[in-house]
This record gives structure tokens, sequence and C-alpha cells, in this order.
């Protein structure tokens, strides 16, 4: 089976502004855009409401890994380019997103369940990144 979206013509800018939009329409107050060093669009970060104040969540795209699939799943050449991986990366975030927010709104969960491994910490890396770190083992508990 082929990769999700792999066929999108939509500009990945198009897609990230889409994602702002239902992100916005599912309560985050803040929403920063970042670049990478080409100054294509590399990951969402924004602030929603948690059961303890805000929580900052950074969402990546994986564009270089999207584009070793595309790829390997040997997708004809016009399809397998950096740019045409980074629309394709977007759309499957956008997707995955529409089907979290829809947990969502049947209160199946809450938005920090859905969001916890994109979840900054105060060290600045995100939940999954420390965990990643400490070979998923969590730290001992108190009292």
């Amino acid at each position: 089976m082929p990769l999700a979206n792999y066929s999108t013509s939509i500009a990945a800018a198009k897609t990230a502004g889409e994602i702002q939009g239902m992100l916005a329409g599912a309560g985050a107050k803040a929403i920063i855009t970042e670049y990478d060093d080409e100054a294509y669009i590399s990951a969402l970060a924004f602030q929603v409401p948690g059961p303890q104040g805000d929580l900052s969540i950074r969402l990546p795209v994986d564009a270089q890994a999207t584009l070793k699939v595309m790829q390997k799943d040997g997708l004809p050449s016009r399809f397998c380019t950096m740019d045409h991986a980074r629309r394709v990366a977007w759309r499957i975030i956008k997707d995955w997103l529409r089907a979290q927010l829809a947990l969502l709104e049947t209160e199946m969960v809450r938005m920090e369940e859905i969001f916890l491994p994109y979840v900054i910490t105060q060290s600045g890396e995100t939940v999954y990144q420390i965990m990643r770190r400490r070979n998923f083992e969590l730290p001992e508990g108190r009292g």
C-alpha cells in the first residue's frame, strides 16, 4: 500500500496553515511556526490549557524520513523529491491531527493524552525526547 498522501500537490505552507486553524479551533492560545535552515516550515509549537496550567507542545515534521520511505516504497521519481516529501509529511500530520481532535471532541481522551509525547518540558526537550534518552525507564516515584 503506498504512503498516505503521496500524490498530494498541496503546498506544505498551506497545509501548515490549515493545521494552525485546526489548533486554534481546538483551543490553542498561541501558535509558533518554526523554520529550518532552508526556510522551510519544520514544526509547529503551540500552547493549550492543561490541568495544571498551559501546556507547550511541539509538532515536528521529518521530511527526510518521509522521503526515505517514499524512495523505499519505489514511488516514481517525480514524487521522490525533498519538496514533495515536505508536502506529504505535512498532509500526514494534518490527517493525524484531525483524527486526534475527533477523539477529543467525543471526550474519549483529553488534550494532554493526545499530545503528551510532544509536550515541551522545562529543559526545552519534549517528553518523548527525555524518555528516549532514558531508554523509556520512568524515574523513581516520590513517597
